[in-house]
């Protein structure tokens, strides 16, 4: 298997990964920033275990990705106390617009008239996915939102830029600035027994495996494609929350996640076809 076609999977497997975030949050009784600091401490183990001895270059791409790892996860978890969770994913999800338009200036990687297509075809079916639960929600709750996507689009960015190097250390480096950031309220207050099965498994399986896979991954793609395959993220929440706690999606979040998937899967899959005929 060549390596693009084994870094598209590891993204499929993390997009999956990812989405079982909301449901394993929703079992944990504790404040969120606690919950943000303590699955990050988790992870920052899990990563270390990997790969043993970490390389820190102290470089400005390793450093600023580990920041804006940080930012994102802390301000998408703010963003979800202060306004509804379909603004906070939908708002967050315009990464890839700052992606394609970042990642052309920042990394010289050209965004075709496809992936404008596409973009823009993922972000109307985000918007349908959404609809039933969209609400004004709070205008701060929304912008801190919309910088959760920014700060994601520039952690993307910047690990992409390390390449031909190691990018996992950026992500190290983020879930310790995490657990940091977040050790004032994880002391102050304590989860539940039950709840640390869920914590655990948020640390371990939602967010180390899968930014383990990421940042292996990120080395083989464009960053545009690093943000555009995991957007089936989204639209897997609701089925964990439907399979553990039989809350079923609406008719429009069926029409907004198909024309999703079939966006993405007719974006990579075809030229991946032409190719093969060529």
């Amino acid at each position: 298997m060549e390596k693009r076609t084994r870094a598209i999977i590891y993204l499929i497997i993390t997009a999956v990964l990812w989405s079982l975030g909301g449901v394993l949050i929703k079992s944990v009784k504790w404040n969120p920033i606690a919950i943000a600091g303590a699955r990050s401490a988790i992870s920052s183990l899990l990563i270390i275990a990997y790969i043993r001895k970490p390389r820190f270059t102290w470089s400005s791409d390793q450093i600023l990705a580990a920041i804006f790892y940080a930012g994102t996860v802390i301000l998408f978890v703010s963003a979800n106390k202060l306004t509804t969770a379909a603004n906070a994913i939908l708002l967050q999800y315009g990464a890839p617009i700052y992606v394609a338009i970042l990642g052309s200036v920042i990394l010289k990687e050209k965004t075709t008239l496809a992936d404008w297509i596409t973009i823009a075809v993922v972000i109307f079916g985000m918007f349908l996915f959404f609809l039933d639960e969209l609400q004004p929600g709070n205008l701060f709750g929304n912008i801190v939102a919309i910088l959760s996507g920014i700060a994601f689009a520039l952690y993307i960015i910047f690990m992409r830029k390390q390449k031909d190097e190691s990018p996992i250390e950026s992500t190290l480096l983020g879930n310790i600035l995490t657990a940091i950031i977040g050790l004032p309220f994880m002391l102050n207050s304590s989860p539940t027994g039950s709840s640390w099965i869920g914590i655990i498994l948020l640390g371990t399986v939602q967010l180390g495996l899968s930014y383990i896979l990421y940042s292996i991954a990120i080395k083989e793609v464009t960053a545009l494609e690093a943000i555009l395959i995991p957007i089936i993220e989204p639209i897997l929440n609701p089925i964990w929350v439907f399979l553990v706690m039989g809350e079923t999606p609406g008719r429009w979040a069926f029409i907004g996640g198909s024309i999703i998937l079939i966006s993405v899967i007719l974006r990579y899959s075809i030229p991946t076809i032409k190719k093969k005929n060529i």
